[in-house]
């Protein structure tokens, strides 16, 4: 586990400067001979799934989708028919490469030079780990795995790409956006001093629930009702605010030694809600004393907020992903304001960067680290607030706690299943948080 140990990801820091970038480093031609023809497998077909081809196809590079791969018949159907309709010709999937089940995303990775990955999290390492022995470029969505054995997975993959120089591109796509990118620049050069404080935010009104259907078994159900089950999901402050607790880790340029916080179940309690919170409240602590306060919550007919605050020595700032970048000096003056007019879409510029490297054969990216870490950061901030405890992160990282069921098959049971009433098992903090640490 040495490895794995903050002060090692320190000494890693130039990682942490947005993509990245590595050198160009050429590497072996991934087009058939005479061709210049990338073909991409879509690993997931429900909306990020979709939405992430689209990105692709907007990057401007010869890209022909050859195979999709979905858990569910009726999910790659339907994405299927939106993809052909708007894409016609670029859309080549016969039946042949249309791959259903647990195990489709195996022979979909054969058929692709570049993989999109865009499962529930819950499936990313292994999707990940067999995209990468395959020795395919990847795209692969945030977050990348739901517990530490998973990310121990991640980045054991990710050593395996960079020796065989494969692209990764993570869905943290405010690493490819022209304000977060421009701002950050200029803290990271000391414009407003060093960072001892900051606040991030996922405040929103929630997502959808797809009620039980008859007939259902408990892994269909689960698998449908993905974001409600932690196996799969992570909890929303893994799954949906690991982008603002990245940007924490960006702007500081490191990983926090310690996560403490508070959370519950206070509005979303019923069934439908499985065994997620609805709020959660924590501090990242870094090794300098400086501590980023972090909130997300799913709390309808509220005020919502997603944006990022920091103060520093000599200054503030403000970011937000609506294109918004601000800094200050001390007494209010402004340092810089940052001009949207022009920025490219986050969403597809990270395809647009990732695709025009692989189209001339370099070795650009490799965003596994920062995801990975990131990715971390959110468990601990889960397992902190599930437990009441402090949780460090060095001694975290050793944590054997896997959520996966045992078995993948529609008949099989996760670990987590409801009683004679319906309701889910959650965590209390101080009573059973053995199966979260």
């Amino acid at each position: 586990m040495q490895h794995f140990k903050r002060r090692d990801f320190i000494k890693a820091g130039s990682a942490l400067t947005g993509a990245a970038v590595l050198s160009s480093t050429p590497v072996s031609s991934v087009f058939a001979a005479g061709s210049d023809v990338i073909k991409i497998a879509l690993i997931g077909c429900g909306g990020r799934g979709t939405g992430a081809t689209f990105d692709a196809f907007a990057s401007g590079q010869n890209i022909k989708l050859v195979a999709m791969a979905d858990a569910f018949q009726d999910n790659l159907a339907s994405t299927y028919n939106t993809l052909k309709e708007k894409f016609g010709e670029k859309i080549d999937v016969p039946d042949s490469r249309k791959y259903v089940g647990f195990d489709a995303y195996k022979e979909a990775i054969k058929d692709a030079d570049v993989v999109l990955l865009t499962t529930p999290p819950g499936f990313r390492p292994i999707h990940f780990e067999e995209a990468v022995k395959a020795g395919k470029h990847v795209f692969m969505e945030k977050p990348v795995a739901v517990d530490i054995p998973g990310i121990r997975k991640v980045l054991a993959a990710a050593e395996e790409a960079k020796k065989k120089k494969l692209n990764v591109v993570v869905g943290l796509q405010r690493r490819y956006q022209t304000n977060y990118r421009e701002a950050i620049k200029r803290i990271q050069d000391g414009a407003i001093g060093n960072v001892v404080s900051g606040q991030v935010y996922w405040n929103s009104g929630g997502v959808w629930v797809r009620p039980r259907k008859p007939n259902q078994t408990e892994m269909e159900y689960q698998m449908r009702n993905w974001f409600y089950f932690n196996w799969l999901c992570g909890d929303h402050i893994v799954e949906q605010h690991v982008h603002n607790i990245d940007i924490a880790n960006w702007v500081k340029g490191k990983y926090p030694i310690s996560i403490e916080g508070t959370g519950s179940r206070a509005h979303r309690t019923g069934k439908d809600y499985g065994e997620i919170y609805d709020n959660f409240a924590i501090e990242l602590t870094y090794d300098d004393g400086s501590v980023v306060y972090s909130q997300c919550r799913h709390f309808e007919g509220v005020s919502n907020r997603v944006d990022e605050a920091f103060q520093a020595t000599k200054g503030r700032a403000y970011l937000s992903a609506s294109n918004q970048a601000v800094l200050w000096d001390v007494n209010g003056n402004e340092l810089y304001r940052h001009d949207p007019k022009g920025n490219p879409n986050a969403y597809q510029q990270e395809h647009k960067e990732l695709f025009a490297a692989i189209a001339k054969n370099e070795y650009a990216f490799d965003d596994t680290q920062h995801g990975a870490y990131s990715t971390l950061t959110g468990i601990i901030g889960r397992i902190a607030c599930y437990t009441g405890k402090v949780i460090k992160w060095d001694e975290a990282i050793t944590s054997e706690i896997d959520l996966s069921p045992d078995i993948y098959a529609w008949n099989a049971l996760p670990k987590i299943i409801p009683n004679e009433s319906g309701e889910y098992p959650y965590a209390i903090p101080g009573k059973n948080t053995s199966l979260y640490i």
